[in-house]
């Protein structure tokens, strides 16, 4: 198998897998925050847990940038929005969360292999298969839109974590309904910020590794929203009926 072949494949992978893990968690809340439970094995600290999932994403992005020959302003924004995203995930959030919370080891190991391969598959077509990434792509309308909607998703989904970081005060480790912004008319505008960052990354790319991506961070991120949707409502009798899941005044 050449290359090319490898990495098709890899694709093609990738949509099956998003669909298989779609329709799974809608039965099994993966077991990690609020949905922890016995039985998963080994766990690790919650903050090492996600530096060791996440950090590999800016690095191979970045490896696929140093070794990739496509080099225009236009890649250059792409790796920008990229790090932006993931440097904050992967170094800075970890260190906001509040207590000393655990995580199978077996979701990490999941997660780490999940942001190898999307690293690896769009960093590998944006700096070195896509021939389409000139500096006029910058003008393009689907790039515009899309870092428009990237930006717009990355701000919800920072606003909403600032929002239930502030519900705790130090050493604090309970939950409680959260109220401003977002969280006004749905359970979840951390998910749907970062749907909205990747679907606007999908259309800023316009690519099979970019909806790919897309696709999977619907799929993991969606029915979580139900589980954690469903679990307010049982945790807390006073919790908003007229509040949504995912999407205001819909679901």
């Amino acid at each position: 198998m050449n290359g090319q072949n490898f990495y098709n494949n890899l694709i093609i992978f990738s949509f099956m897998m998003a669909a298989m893990v779609f329709i799974s968690l809608f039965f099994v809340s993966a077991p990690y925050g609020r949905h922890i439970r016995r039985g998963w094995g080994l766990t690790l600290n919650n903050k090492l847990s996600w530096v060791l999932m996440e950090a590999v994403s800016p690095i191979i992005f970045t490896i696929c940038f140093l070794v990739g020959d496509n080099r225009t302003v236009t890649t250059l924004a792409f790796l920008v929005l990229w790090e932006a995203h993931y440097i904050h995930r992967a170094f800075i959030y970890p260190f906001s969360l509040r207590g000393n919370r655990k995580m199978p080891f077996l979701i990490i190991f999941f997660g780490l292999i999940f942001n190898m391969m999307n690293g690896y598959l769009n960093g590998h077509y944006i700096f070195t298969l896509s021939s389409k990434y000139t500096n006029e792509w910058l003008t393009d309308p689907r790039f515009i839109l899309g870092v428009v909607i990237f930006i717009a998703g990355f701000l919800i989904n920072r606003s909403a974590d600032q929002i239930l970081r502030s519900l705790r005060a130090p050493g604090e480790t309970a939950y409680k309904i959260p109220h401003r912004g977002l969280y006004h008319w749905i359970s979840c505008p951390n998910y749907f910020g970062e749907i909205v960052i990747w679907t606007g990354w999908a259309i800023a790319t316009w690519s099979l590794p970019g909806l790919a991506f897309a696709l999977w961070t619907a799929a993991n991120l969606v029915p979580r929203a139900r589980s954690h949707h469903d679990w307010y409502r049982q945790q807390f009798p006073d919790y908003p009926p007229q509040r949504k899941a995912l999407v205001p005044h819909l679901w």
